[in-house]
């Protein structure tokens, strides 16, 4: 079977990964990026759409695909604020799966964060709890929330904390077994990897992948290790 996906977020870390391995799998005879500024990868399946992310309602054309990969985020000191943090992480997103939604999309798969809970005292693990919740309620035919831990891989930007982070993590890498595993650092491209092959399973419902169960996929293809 054909499949058509469109991507949100194909510029960030666990978005890039996931556009190498859309365009690189043969189910898939369309990409769709929704991008700010355009990406340098040319690619014969792939169709960039420069967008206004404030004004998604234009683009419903570019929406009319069966999957859609959510893979936008950002962080409260990049964005300027809370406000403009939750325009990023829950705003956008919930007003694309909506129009994506209405243009006939079935999947809808979300990168959202360890620790999400809509009740929770941090506003970042807060918003991230909302938006899931968002999602949910939508009538599409599968949902799939992913919630990883710490990202491992190459940005494009410089972020201090997660790069501290990754360097405590290698330090101390014997560390997180039992019931530490579910806070063990985790590849972006384990997480594309393993939202592409979910997306691939046809699994109708809602479906919560944390972040020790996401690291079960192979790096390269989403298959799960033996």
């Amino acid at each position: 079977m054909s499949r058509s996906a469109l991507l949100l977020g194909a510029t960030g870390l666990i978005g890039n990964h996931c556009l190498q391995l859309l365009l690189q799998d043969e189910s898939y005879e369309k990409v769709v990026a929704l991008v700010r500024r355009p990406l340098t990868l040319l690619h014969p399946k792939l169709e960039q759409c420069q967008v206004d992310f404030e004004q998604f309602e234009r683009h419903a054309a570019q929406t009319r695909v069966q999957e859609v990969f959510c893979c936008l985020g950002t962080t409260i000191k990049k964005a300027g604020s809370q406000a403009a943090f939750r325009r990023v992480d829950f705003d956008y997103p919930h007003q694309i799966a909506q129009l994506a939604c209405r243009e006939g999309a079935q999947q809808f798969l979300l990168v959202s964060s360890l620790g999400a809970n809509p009740a929770s005292p941090i506003f970042y693990n807060r918003v991230k709890g909302e938006v899931e919740a968002a999602m949910a309620k939508l009538p599409f035919r599968a949902v799939h929330i992913f919630r990883p831990s710490l990202l491992l891989g190459d940005r494009q930007e410089f972020r201090l904390g997660e790069k501290l982070g990754e360097y405590a993590y290698k330090a101390t890498s014997f560390l997180w077994q039992g019931p530490m595993r579910k806070y063990r650092p985790i590849s972006a491209r384990t997480v594309a990897a393993a939202m592409v092959h979910f997306a691939k399973q046809d699994q109708a419902g809602l479906h919560i992948h944390e972040s020790f169960q996401i690291s079960k996929y192979n790096l390269a293809v989403g298959i799960a290790k033996s």
